[in-house]
């Protein structure tokens, strides 16, 4: 078998929620590195899977002045931002990492990912 490197999308996303540069520089590590360097950055990682994070999905966004969100009822409609069918974005602790679509699952709405979002940081 060919040496072949792991997919590292899931210590990106991993690295996303967290906002740790310690497993930035590990993952940097990783990459590079052997097996022996691989399996301790992979029991590093360990530390961060427990942590708890707030996942958002939001389907668009309005924008209205207070005297127009005081004649709000029930019934109302507030148009956003976002065409049917264009993909919504997803939020860990308020950090765009992705977008996707809704679906429906056992009558609940759920989020399909569609695209991770990798974010510049330099």
């Amino acid at each position: 078998m060919a040496d072949e490197k792991p997919n590292f999308d899931d210590l990106d996303m991993a690295k996303a929620m967290a906002g740790d540069p310690a497993m930035a520089a590990a993952a940097a590590n990783a990459a590079g590195g052997d097996a022996q360097r691989q399996a301790r950055t992979a029991k590093e990682l360990e530390a961060v899977y427990d942590i708890p994070v707030t996942v958002s999905a939001v389907l668009g966004k309005a924008t209205m002045q207070v005297n127009q969100l005081l004649k709000l009822g029930r019934g109302a409609v507030v148009e956003l931002d976002r065409k049917v069918g264009e993909a919504i974005d997803i939020y860990v602790n308020n950090r765009l990492v992705a977008r996707g679509e809704v679906v429906v699952v056992d009558e609940r709405l759920g989020v399909t990912m569609t695209e991770i979002v990798k974010v510049d940081r330099s």
